[in-house]
């Protein structure tokens, strides 16, 4: 006797197809970026060089438009060495040892992130200015820190302390103490450990620290311009300059630095990423 199959009972459900929602991110993310960084970057480039190359060079011969970028640069200068071996200092203290304020430390170099650069100006102002914790002293010594390049240079110090020993405590921690110490039971000293060691395993991470702290400290305005006074030709960094000069209706001067400065962050961005690269392959290759 055969017997007629019987269908499944169960009804056949399609399943949709669910939708994809990966271009219309992509393409938020890129508006964003566009509204919000390329055409404000764009709209600098433009105004800086709708007159002409020779317009702009000549918007940026003045002399105070001299004068700002040997401030700016005089600056770097002083504040990126101080803070590369205070955070080197800071990042082998830190990554190296176990101590009881540890967790208070790192709070401590982190506190320029968290703090208003106004804030940070604000603070030397009440240290060193003429009716500060430190300004009787100063003056009865005639040394002068407000308006002058030592307050500018401590206000930039501040706001770029944690970039050095942040891009090196990582890369520290990542590559530990194993070398060093077969370095020490052969008869190395600290400093030969130091130079022939640790230096070069970290030397990507720390030239990106370097750069960061660079980057900044060109670009710092808010902390440097409570301190400095905004004096055209005296006390005016280029990033002070830009926003003396537009208000000033020196819109060809203003422009022209500010296209300038972004030229530098785009050259800071380009050298960022190499880094990164460099600084992932040196960790991958160490473990």
């Amino acid at each position: 006797m055969s017997t007629i199959p019987l269908e499944n009972p169960t009804p056949k459900i399609e399943r949709s197809k669910s939708f994809n929602f990966k271009p219309i991110l992509i393409a938020i993310a890129l508006i964003y970026l566009a509204l919000l960084l390329l055409v404000p970057a764009a709209a600098v480039f433009y105004y800086a060089f709708r007159k002409g190359f020779q317009a702009f060079l000549e918007a940026s011969g003045t002399p105070d438009f001299i004068a700002a970028v040997k401030l700016t640069v005089i600056i770097a200068l002083i504040s990126v060495p101080l803070n590369t071996i205070f955070g080197l200092c800071a990042a082998w203290v830190i990554a190296r040892n176990q101590f009881r304020g540890k967790t208070f430390l790192i709070s401590l170099i982190d506190l320029p992130f968290a703090v208003s650069p106004v804030v940070a100006g604000l603070m030397i102002v009440l240290l060193y200015g003429r009716n500060g914790w430190f300004g009787p002293f100063l003056e009865n010594t005639d040394i002068k820190i407000l308006f002058a390049l030592p307050g500018m240079v401590l206000a930039t110090i501040f706001v770029t302390m944690p970039f050095v020993a942040r891009e090196v405590i990582p890369v520290l921690e990542e590559i530990g103490s194993e070398q060093e110490e077969a370095a020490r039971t052969l008869g190395a000293s600290d400093w030969q450990i130091f130079w022939r060691v640790t230096l070069p395993s970290i030397r990507w991470g720390l030239m990106y620290g370097v750069l960061l702290t660079n980057a900044r400290a060109m670009g710092e305005f808010g902390a440097v311009s409570v301190v400095s006074g905004s004096i055209l030709g005296r006390t005016a960094t280029l990033p002070i300059f830009v926003e003396q000069a537009y208000k000033n209706y020196l819109t060809e001067a203003a422009f022209s630095a500010a296209a300038i400065l972004a030229l530098l962050a785009g050259v800071t961005l380009i050298i960022k990423e190499i880094l990164e690269r460099k600084t992932d392959r040196k960790l991958k290759g160490k473990s």
